[in-house]
């Protein structure tokens, strides 16, 4: 072999002249070669490739898809990677795999008044150049209006406009807070998701049909917003646990902001489920690792991204696409719940 094959030939990004010297031939030769055209010898092909392969060289995906039109890769769009999203890409990895497109997760990152809209900047930002799809997990708004194919997990407004995968929320909830009936809890509080998301909606109006079809008028001061975040869902739970008349279960509206009522019953001296039974949902892995072990509604989040992958396959291919796939959710019973207790 050459010997300049296989050493780097300088310490920044391999180019396709350094290609081309190494492997002596032209840089026409070398951008056939790697563009799988004709009009070179089989000999030289193999050459290059090897220079290619031992060089670790690859072409930028700006100028793949100004060649082609196509890069060859899927955005995975989130606002920021907390637990959910990351279970969620490990399932849109798997399902990815031996598709021939590479994956480009990218955390829009916004915060507070920022927030809104990030999907919409995020898909401006890669769009044509960078990424021929997308999947978008809890995007604020629709997203009908772009120019590639997007796929949205969990949409913040529900289904509308465009292809959509998400769980069954309000099914999921109905479970949670059947379970706790079940269980002889009357006194069942709820700590809300945020205001603005169709998920928190749903799981609020499961909770409320759940109480409702059981005889139980809904007490509105056992409902308190958790935002879906662990420290403010430690906050409000305080507010409940510290109620002269104090409910004996809580219905999270998810993980984050289940663990935060655990921390805030331990802070209280309050046992978990001898005192207090609580539930979250999603499923996260944390979920089994809490003190006690968390019992939740597992919304299938890898299964989530397959769907959408598939989806958005599809779309890629040029072919109709389902308008929305909804899963089912399950209830997962660990030891953070119990029977209530004879006397809070």
């Amino acid at each position: 072999m050459d010997p300049a094959v296989g050493a780097h030939p300088g310490a920044g990004r391999v180019t396709i002249g350094d290609v081309a010297r190494a492997a002596g031939v032209s840089i026409p030769t070398v951008s056939k070669v790697i563009n799988r055209r004709d009009g070179v010898a089989p000999a030289t092909m193999v050459r290059v490739q090897q220079v290619v392969d031992d060089l670790g060289y690859e072409t930028s995906l700006v100028a793949r898809s100004l060649r082609s039109s196509r890069t060859g890769v899927i955005g995975i769009l989130v606002p920021e990677f907390e637990p959910f999203s990351t279970e969620l890409l490990r399932g849109i990895s798997s399902a990815a795999t031996g598709t021939g497109y590479e994956l480009l997760a990218y955390a829009g990152l916004m915060t507070g008044a920022d927030r809104p809209g990030w999907e919409r900047r995020s898909l401006s930002r890669l769009s044509g150049t960078l990424i021929d799809g997308a999947i978008v997990v809890t995007p604020t708004t629709a997203l009908s209006s772009s120019t590639i194919p997007v796929v949205a997990i969990d949409p913040h407004t529900g289904p509308e406009g465009h292809a959509t995968v998400d769980a069954d929320n309000e099914g999921g909830a109905v479970l949670a807070v059947e379970h706790l009936l079940a269980l002889g809890h009357t006194r069942i509080a709820h700590v809300q998701g945020r205001a603005d998301l169709a998920s928190a909606q749903l799981r609020e109006a499961g909770y409320r049909s759940a109480l409702a079809a059981a005889g139980i008028a809904v007490d509105e001061r056992l409902l308190r917003d958790g935002g879906y975040q662990e420290d403010q869902s430690a906050v409000v739970a305080r507010q409940l646990l510290t109620l002269e008349d104090r409910p004996t279960a809580v219905f999270a509206a998810n993980d984050s902001s289940a663990v935060g009522v655990l921390r805030a019953a331990a802070d209280l001296g309050l046992r978990v489920p001898e005192d207090l039974s609580v539930v979250g949902f999603d499923d996260v892995p944390q979920a089994s690792v809490t003190t006690p072990p968390l019992t939740t509604v597992s919304q299938p989040l890898a299964e989530l991204g397959t769907r959408a992958v598939e989806m958005l396959l599809t779309m890629l291919r040029g072919e109709d696409a389902s308008d929305h796939v909804r899963l089912p959710t399950t209830l997962r019973t660990r030891r953070s719940s119990g029977p209530a207790p004879t006397a809070a």
